[in-house]
């Protein structure tokens, strides 16, 4: 063994004695590796704790502090507004200093953002709390997604961001219960006390545990290499999947209740489906990205199949709406969120040089928060020309088209992990 290379461990599959697959990493490197992920996952549930959270309490509490239906509407999107204009900004930015001061000083700004609602509930004061957690979160979120690309290595990138999608599903999940639990309880203070501790935990944990990741030196860019990056296909066609697997999750979170509301069920039922979706997800994200990393699925038939089995679900749901196809519709869109995500991300990753992959991440977000402001939309206008139901069946067609472009386009050129090329 050379003497530079340090202790090896080995990982294969022997068949008479004969080495048909190794894997080889240094044992010092795995340990810590995993350290200094986990604070990223809690990062990653901040943002899905902070963003479902004040929603839903805002929401419920929205007569009471004086927000009428179109302020509300406009509070809650003040966060996607930054989030749009700001991700892609602060993705460069962890380029060039570095991720782990982008993710601390995001989580930082998040604290303050959520300590200015403590001033005085108005309208006024939420309003530009709600825009600075947005702002806070445009940091740090896509600086997390880049830092666990790398400290993933290539051959674990769809187990890792498996685990940290699934963190993020799990904020959407527990956010609105633990929102309003806290806001009808002890207030809506509480509330936003718990934002400011949960991110100041975050940042702290990331500042001891994660290691400050060397920023790798960038060739000079020109306006033309940034629009060759931005549209070449290994870049396109996953942000496409994103952005549309994104779309179909919103118009799940805003219409699934409302359709639960229309068929006469309990007000806790039109939240169920949701809650499932997120749960189906969280459950779905690790699994995925261990079958990836196995060699076992690809991007290309893992995000085909899952927006197949959510645009399957979506017919049924607008023609013969029931319990059991809104339930339906609900476990489907979890399996596609659950598939979709972590092979997405991992194959961008996989085709992105680590001197832009804060960039890379930034601009992917984007496209999931266009995808998720776009399909609500959508079917918005849609349903209001014509009706749901066919709003609902040109959603189903738009999710089958972008899956069909991910099948024709990605190619089956190879597997998705330990090679180097995504398929």
């Amino acid at each position: 063994m050379p003497a530079d290379v340090g202790p090896v461990f080995v990982q294969g599959n022997i068949v008479a004695s004969h080495v048909t697959h190794v894997t080889f990493a240094r044992v010092t490197d795995l340990e810590p590796r995993r350290g200094a992920l986990a604070p990223l996952y809690l990062a990653g549930f901040t943002t899905a704790f902070g963003a479902h959270g004040v929603a839903s309490v805002l929401g419920s509490e929205s007569e009471d502090i004086g927000l009428s239906l179109l302020g509300l509407g406009a509070v809650l999107a003040l966060y996607d507004v930054a989030e749009v204009i700001l991700k892609p900004i602060f993705g460069a930015l962890s380029d060039r200093i570095g991720a782990k001061p982008v993710i601390v000083g995001g989580l930082l700004g998040f604290v303050a953002a959520s300590l200015l609602a403590l001033i005085s509930p108005t309208p006024l004061v939420l309003a530009l709390a709600r825009l600075g957690q947005g702002a806070a979160a445009s940091a740090f979120s896509p600086a997390s997604s880049a830092a666990v690309a790398r400290l993933a290595g290539k051959e674990r990138l769809g187990s890792y961001f498996g685990r940290y999608g699934a963190w993020k599903s799990l904020g959407y999940v527990v956010g609105p219960l633990i929102g309003v639990a806290l806001a009808h309880t002890l207030g809506i203070e509480a509330l936003y006390i718990a934002f400011g501790a949960l991110a100041a935990g975050a940042a702290l944990w990331v500042l001891l545990a994660m290691p400050a990741l060397p920023v790798v030196p960038r060739p000079r860019y020109t306006i033309l290499d940034l629009v060759r990056q931005t549209t070449e296909r290994s870049f396109l066609v996953p942000t496409l999947l994103l952005a549309t697997s994104t779309a179909v999750l919103g118009v799940a979170v805003g219409f699934l209740p409302l359709l639960a509301t229309r068929l006469g069920l309990h007000p806790l039922a039109g939240a169920a489906p949701v809650a499932v979706l997120a749960l189906v997800s969280t459950l779905a994200q690790p699994l995925i990205g261990r079958l990836r990393d196995s060699g076992r699925l690809t991007t290309r038939l893992g995000a085909t199949a899952g927006l197949a089995i959510a645009a399957a679900a979506t017919a049924p749901l607008a023609l013969a709406p029931s319990s059991l196809t809104l339930f339906a519709a609900a476990v489907a869109y979890g399996v596609m969120v659950g598939t979709v995500t972590p092979l997405a991300f991992a194959h961008l990753a996989a085709a992105t040089p680590e001197e832009r992959m804060g960039r890379t991440m930034g601009n992917a977000e984007l496209g999931r928060e266009l995808g998720d402001a776009g399909g609500p939309l959508l079917v918005g206008a849609v349903a209001t020309a014509w009706t749901l139901p066919a709003a609902l069946l040109v959603l189903a067609g738009v999710t089958l088209g972008a899956g069909t472009i991910g099948w024709a386009t990605l190619g089956a050129r190879g597997v998705s992990v330990g090679h180097h090329r995504p398929g």
